[in-house]
């Protein structure tokens, strides 16, 4: 015993060894100041407020076991609990100012990119426009078309109608021009 009060006092702050309680593992040299009697009334009490919190331990074990029972019952799951909590959340979210101040900030920074990517698209499209009226792009469209009335054969199928495929419109056409012979009837 006298070795277990060495080490015990050798290590002021180590918890109680696996079975002993609290209340009996007071180090009877702390503090100096009390006496035998208010050392025993603070032993009372902590071995009281100990049986309190088993008991309430006890009893907050058993209401949530028939809180299970009662979910159980009526058909409450984890799975739509979790639904439920996940939903509430998000309208919490939805609704505190942060949320509403953050939507406001990307739609305005969306309404700013559309019409900076707009801006952008008009500059190219004028930028493009202004290359095709330049000097040199004419000068290579003009030589392209000529290169390509070069290769093109006369009475080809861009210059003649005779060499074109007959479309059905071509047909209807052709049979609303052409006399229609008229049948004697009996």
């Amino acid at each position: 015993m006298e070795d277990a009060e060495k080490g015990f006092q050798e290590h002021p702050d180590s918890a109680p060894e696996f079975g002993e309680d609290a209340a009996t593992s007071v180090d009877p040299s702390l503090p100096p100041a009390m006496t035998e009697e208010e050392r025993q009334e603070l032993q009372e009490d902590l071995i009281k407020i100990e049986e309190e919190i088993q008991t309430l331990s006890q009893v907050l074990a058993a209401k949530e076991r028939r809180v299970a029972d009662i979910k159980r019952k009526l058909g409450i799951s984890p799975l739509n609990e979790l639904k439920q909590n996940i939903t509430k959340t998000w309208q919490e979210v939805t609704t505190s100012t942060a949320y509403k101040r953050t939507s406001e900030t990307l739609s305005q920074a969306g309404q700013k990119a559309t019409a900076a990517f707009t801006n952008m698209g008009s500059a190219i499209s004028k930028k493009l426009e202004d290359v095709r009226n330049a000097p040199t792009f004419k000068s290579f469209e003009e030589k392209v078309e000529t290169l390509k009335t070069k290769i093109t054969p006369p009475g080809g199928p861009a210059n003649s109608d005779s060499s074109a495929p007959q479309t059905s419109e071509s047909l209807i056409n052709e049979s609303e021009d052409s006399p229609t012979q008229d049948t004697p009837t009996h």
